[in-house]
C-alpha cells in the first residue's frame, strides 16, 4: 500500500509539474508551486527528486517516452518507411493543431539551459539524435542516395513547425510542414528510380 501511496505522489508532482513547466516556462515555475498544486509535501518531492532539475529532466524523458511510443507505433505498423514517416509526421501536425500548444517542450527547454553540459540540455540533445537517427534510418530506406542530409532536413522542418505553430496559424503552419516532407520523399524517391513514387 505504501508503494502505491509513493508512486501516486511522484505521478501526481511529475503530472503537476509537466503541465506548468510546458504552459509556463522551466524558470518561471517554483518548486513551491509544484508542491502546493501537486497536493505533496517538500519532503515527498525530494524524496523522489533529488532537486528541480531532476524533476526537469524526468519531463523531458516523459515527453521523449510519449513520442518514441507513438513513433514505435509507426514504426510497427508493417507499412513501407514513406508511410511510416508521413505517420511521424502527420502525428507533429496534430500536435501543432492542438489546444494549448506552446512550442517544442525540447527546443523550450534548451532555450533554458543553453549550457551543453547541464543534464536538462542533455537529455535534449539525447531526444533529438534519437528522432535524427530514427528518420534518417527510415529516409535510407528509400532511394539509394545517402539519406543525412534527407534526415537533418526532416528536422529543420519540425523545428522550423514546431516553432511557427504557435506564432501563426497553425493549420497553415501544418500543411506546410506536411508538403516539405512530402517533398523530402518525393525527392527521395527520383534518387531511386528516376520518377516520383506515391
Amino acid at each position: 500500500m505504501k508503494n502505491t501511496r509513493v508512486s501516486e505522489a511522484r505521478s501526481r508532482l511529475l503530472g503537476t509539474a509537466t503541465r506548468l513547466f510546458y504552459m509556463e516556462g522551466l524558470h518561471s515555475v517554483g518548486v513551491d508551486r509544484i508542491v502546493a498544486e501537486a497536493k505533496v509535501t517538500r519532503a515527498t518531492l525530494y524524496r523522489h527528486f533529488t532537486g528541480k532539475d531532476e524533476l526537469v529532466v524526468a519531463y523531458l524523458r516523459e515527453a521523449d517516452q510519449a513520442i518514441r511510443d507513438r513513433a514505435g507505433a509507426a514504426l510497427g505498423s508493417g507499412l513501407p518507411a514513406a508511410d511510416v514517416l508521413r505517420l511521424i509526421a502527420g502525428g507533429i501536425a496534430d500536435d501543432i493543431g492542438r489546444p494549448g500548444f506552446r512550442g517544442c517542450a525540447f527546443l523550450n527547454a534548451v532555450a533554458e539551459y543553453p549550457d551543453p553540459e547541464h543534464p536538462v540540455h542533455q537529455a535534449v540533445l539525447e531526444h533529438r539524435r534519437w528522432f535524427l537517427e530514427t528518420v534518417t534510418e527510415l529516409l535510407g530506406q528509400i532511394g539509394e542516395t545517402p539519406a543525412e542530409f534527407a534526415g537533418r532536413h526532416f528536422v529543420m522542418l519540425r523545428d522550423g513547425a514546431m516553432a511557427a505553430g504557435c506564432l501563426s496559424d497553425p493549420a497553415a503552419v501544418s500543411e506546410t510542414f506536411l508538403q516539405g516532407i512530402d517533398g523530402i520523399l518525393r525527392s527521395r524517391a527520383i534518387s531511386s528510380d528516376g520518377d516520383f513514387m506515391r
